[in-house]
């Protein structure tokens, strides 16, 4: 089983492609290579963090099709696009868990504690639960425009930024060992160590 995370995708949404500036001539051509990068790196049993902003379809029943298609035990962070489905109880039933803000841990050996903290939110944030701590904050809506912060675990994992497909754990962690980490709260991490 693998972890997975992507953000953004704004199926079926035409002007993301002028506004996001991607690499694509027509929204069918986005939505398939969109679905298909899914697909070729997602199985069945792995799980997949979705932080928002899904699909622009008229047609919800076309946002629910195309959610039954896609593997992955799926969770979903809301996204301010995200209005139209969020009451639909269809839409909402692919999901394991629908919720504004996750705070999750990922099993990691190479982790103090064996696994790792994330705090998964449709928006970047300054700092989260246990940040002080090492966890990291993923996040998206902002279709890779927010320069990076090398001294924050922090990082955009919307589909703009990683090909248009979902990002491994794995690749998260490669790029979180790269930073220079620095907690810019006032928390003292062995005053407030439990």
């Amino acid at each position: 089983m693998s972890v997975w995370f992507t953000s953004d995708m704004h199926y079926g949404h035409t002007n993301i492609i002028k506004y996001a500036n991607r690499p694509f001539k027509h929204v069918d051509e986005m939505d398939r290579a969109m679905e298909d990068g899914w697909r070729a790196k997602v199985q069945p049993n792995d799980t997949v963090y979705v932080l928002g902003d899904c699909a622009f379809y008229k047609d919800q029943s076309k946002t629910i099709r195309l959610f039954e298609r896609l593997p992955g035990q799926k969770y979903l962070v809301w996204g301010n696009h995200d209005k139209h489905v969020r009451k639909n109880a269809d839409f909402r039933k692919l999901f394991v868990k629908c919720e504004d803000l996750l705070d999750i841990k990922v099993p990691d050996t190479d982790v103090d504690g064996g696994d790792q903290r994330i705090v998964l939110c449709h928006y970047a944030m300054r700092v989260w639960n246990k940040s002080h701590f090492g966890a990291w904050q993923l996040y998206g809506h902002s279709h890779g425009s927010l320069p990076d912060d090398p001294h924050s675990l922090s990082l955009d994992v919307g589909v703009d930024c990683w090909g248009f497909a979902p990002v491994h754990y794995n690749q998260v962690k490669n790029r979180m060992k790269q930073k220079n980490f620095k907690p810019v709260d006032h928390h003292d991490r062995d005053r407030y160590r439990q």
